[in-house]
């Protein structure tokens, strides 16, 4: 079954639902990165976020990148969605392994650490990105995408992000929501959702047996939830030869030259999928010849 993102409305427009299941893309960003279980969970439960958080981008060409940073083992967490909800992701140190914790889960709040920011940067497809920064709370990272969209936001919102990892070391299930109250919804729902919520439980539980609706119609029953759009969506990286010769194009006929000076096959790796382009001292001279000072 393909990955797919769904937005929903319930309780007569006072709450808004973003729900996502992304086993296959969390799968997918797990081989290209060859990340262990920890750091799977942890890219996981930011690609589901990004895409969520992404999808909401009005601007056909705006992108939302997810950066969590809390000075773990994990290093840098980070996960850029289109609007569209189509992400790509890595961690610096994919290699992590933990112990689990005492409940027998995956330490994904060690992995991140918690003394660090999340960071959410939205280009809009015009002008400057916004750009918002909490302190990371408990770097399970649900916690601290609520905790951004409280404090950057100043929304009333719940969220949950999980993954199941396979006795493989393969995803089993992944995904998470965002339910947020909309302006002037009366507080008496909160109890209503909290208590379903508590119910529900986990959603790499939920997910392993049921799709995103089921998530849905569990956490909303009584709402009369409505969706107003599924779709699709993947691990998708933009890179390609012409941006990678952009970038190298951008760095100055100087330092441009000084690549050139070694007279080698110049490789560059994209770090969201791991392609390598190789460019010749040929190629390189005529960059040079098209660049700028």
């Amino acid at each position: 079954m393909s990955d797919v993102l769904l937005r929903v409305i319930a309780a007569d427009g006072q709450i808004k639902m973003t729900a996502v299941s992304t086993r296959e893309l969390t799968e997918k960003a797990r081989q290209i990165h060859k990340t262990l279980p920890v750091a799977t969970a942890a890219l996981g439960r930011a690609l589901a976020a990004a895409s969520m958080l992404g999808s909401g981008i009005k601007h056909e060409n705006g992108s939302l990148t997810f950066q969590l940073n809390g000075k773990g083992p994990l290093g840098t967490v980070i996960a850029v969605s289109d609007s569209y909800g189509n992400v790509r992701g890595y961690v610096d140190e994919p290699s992590v392994d933990l112990p689990l914790r005492a409940d027998g889960k995956l330490d994904v709040g060690a992995a991140v650490g918690g003394d660090g920011y999340l960071t959410v940067i939205r280009d809009l497809g015009f002008g400057e990105p916004y750009i918002g920064s909490v302190q990371i709370v408990s770097g399970e990272i649900a916690e601290d995408v609520a905790a951004y969209l409280v404090e950057s936001e100043q929304a009333r919102a719940a969220c949950a992000l999980g993954v199941l990892i396979d006795t493989d070391q393969s995803v089993r299930a992944a995904g998470g929501y965002i339910i947020e109250l909309l302006p002037g919804a009366p507080d008496e729902l909160i109890d209503g959702l909290e208590s379903a919520i508590s119910v529900v439980g986990s959603v790499s539980s939920v997910l392993d047996s049921g799709t995103a609706e089921d998530l849905v119609n569990m956490l909303l029953v009584g709402y009369e939830p409505r969706i107003l759009e599924k779709r699709e969506i993947e691990y998708r990286c933009n890179c390609s030869r012409e941006r990678v010769r952009g970038v190298l194009a951008s760095l100055g006929k100087s330092d441009i030259e000084e690549i050139e000076a070694s007279k080698e096959v110049t490789e560059i790796i994209c770090h969201f999928c791991n392609t390598a382009y190789r460019f010749t001292p040929e190629e390189i001279k005529e960059i040079i010849g098209k660049s700028k000072e």
